[in-house]
């Protein structure tokens, strides 16, 4: 239940992101709910799976830099999950840049944090 939760969670926070930033977009031929869900599912397996061994892998890096590392590593794991999803599901979910993954993995951080402390949800 708890994958559930945090999928929901993520498919807001995803929706949020690419409708304010400009460097994230959904092709046309692709329905956005459909795009927004596996973009969601994919992000959610990451942060589960793969997310956690980059921290660990990263934590000289975060001490370094106060913590800022952490959203470098969470845009890269963003991208990560636009990749997979294109390639594994065709989705069409396109990030231009690393800028746009910086900032929507920024955007992603506060509306998940906003959605969970709403919904009495702890982390």
């Amino acid at each position: 239940m708890s994958f559930i939760v945090r999928w929901l969670v993520t498919a807001i926070a995803v929706a949020a992101a690419i409708w304010i930033v400009p460097g994230i977009s959904v092709a046309a031929t692709t329905d956005t709910l459909v795009a927004v869900g596996v973009l969601a599912f994919v992000l959610s397996f990451l942060n589960v799976s793969i997310k956690p061994i980059m921290q660990f892998l990263g934590t000289p890096l975060t001490l370094l830099t106060l913590g800022i590392f952490s959203i470098v590593i969470n845009a890269l794991v963003l991208m990560l999950a636009g990749w997979l999803s294109n390639g594994m599901f065709g989705i069409g979910i396109y990030i231009n840049s690393f800028g746009s993954a910086f900032f929507a993995a920024i955007v992603i951080s506060i509306v998940s944090a906003i959605v969970n402390s709403v919904a009495g949800l702890e982390d």
